[in-house]
């Protein structure tokens, strides 16, 4: 089920008091158990996780409470499931553990340690030849509440150029050019990517690999039924300045780079479903007078989203002309053996 709604997470915790009025006021209300849960599911993974934590009221200072892990987190006090259903009426159930992530930045909430919730599965091979649905439910050992949310995957899809054994691609034309792909079924909004492969030869002898990205705006299907074709333009020189931008360290680190030598250029397509798509939508930033905006939500006696995602590839190599192009950008390209 589908609602939009306006939700704090933080309260506010000053009012103004009109001058002259002489009563108190109370701001805060009887304390009601709210769960915020957030979590994707995509057959690229093999390990899935899913964020839960609790909305908090207390008196004081909201931002002293958020730094405070028992404020948010349940812990244990809650099991964590995902149930697998297949449209031929099979079912697989998967328990979360909780565990613990070492990597969160600072800010508002409490860092760098958080739980949550993960388990292991992988998505079945015939999942383009079947519908399965991918259910959460979330259950409070403690008072027994149950949150519940549903989600289907975004499916396989054709991606029409590049073309599928292409032997290599130059970034040369003076003309736009075109990425071309059929949409995914359960597929709504489509973020594309040129990721460009290099290697990097350090202190003469030491190489390593390294990429850099080169996004394009998004674009989103009419439908989530698949079957449609889509494109993106792009220039491609513009492929040479963004490679002078971001290539070289502006540290001390590019003196001790000796050469690059080119690779590949991967196209990645990186597919949201329904859901996430309109999550992203209703967070955008706003383009009108009011910037007050409504919370997006698809879990079911809670908050927050349960949504799909797919990422798919095609790799082609980089040509010889692009070579030679990116030797004259003086970034320390050189001839790769076999290039010539």
């Amino acid at each position: 089920m589908k609602r939009r709604f306006l939700f704090l997470i933080l309260p506010v915790i000053a009012l103004t008091i009109f001058s002259g009025c002489e009563t108190d006021i109370d701001v805060t209300a009887d304390w009601k158990d709210i769960t915020v849960a957030y979590g994707l599911i995509s057959q690229n993974d093999s390990v899935h996780y899913i964020k839960v934590n609790k909305a908090f009221l207390g008196e004081g200072n909201a931002y002293t409470y958020a730094q405070i892990a028992d404020s948010s987190s349940y812990g244990d006090n809650i099991s964590v499931t995902i149930i697998e259903k297949a449209n031929n009426g099979s079912t697989r159930t998967f328990n979360c553990d909780t565990t613990y992530v070492f990597n969160k930045e600072p800010g508002i909430f409490y860092y760098p340690r958080q739980i949550v919730y993960k388990t292991a599965f992988k998505i079945p091979a015939d999942v383009n030849a079947k519908e399965y649905s991918y259910n959460l439910e979330i259950r409070n050992k403690i008072t027994g509440k149950v949150i519940t949310s549903q989600t289907p995957l975004v499916k396989d899809f054709t991606i029409e150029t590049p073309r599928p054994g292409q032997s290599s691609i130059d970034f040369i034309s003076e003309n736009n050019q075109k990425i071309k792909w059929i949409s995914a079924k359960d597929g709504r909004r489509y973020n594309v990517t040129i990721r460009f492969w290099f290697d990097e030869v350090v202190n003469l002898y030491d190489t390593t690999q390294r990429y850099i990205d080169w996004d394009f705006s998004s674009v989103k299907s009419a439908t989530v039924q698949g079957n449609e074709s889509m494109e993106i333009l792009y220039a491609p020189l513009s492929f040479y300045s963004i490679c002078s931008s971001l290539i070289p360290y502006n540290d001390d680190r590019e003196n001790s780079v000796t050469s690059r030598l080119v690779d590949r250029a991967e196209f990645r397509f990186a597919v949201a479903g329904d859901e996430l798509n309109t999550y992203m939508e209703v967070n955008e930033p706003s383009t009108s007078i009011v910037q007050e905006k409504p919370e997006y939500t698809n879990i079911n006696n809670g908050i927050g989203l349960f949504s799909c995602r797919y990422t798919k590839t095609a790799s082609v190599p980089i040509g010889t002309r692009t070579e030679d192009m990116l030797i004259e950008e003086d970034i320390k390209f050189v001839n790769k053996i076999g290039n010539k």
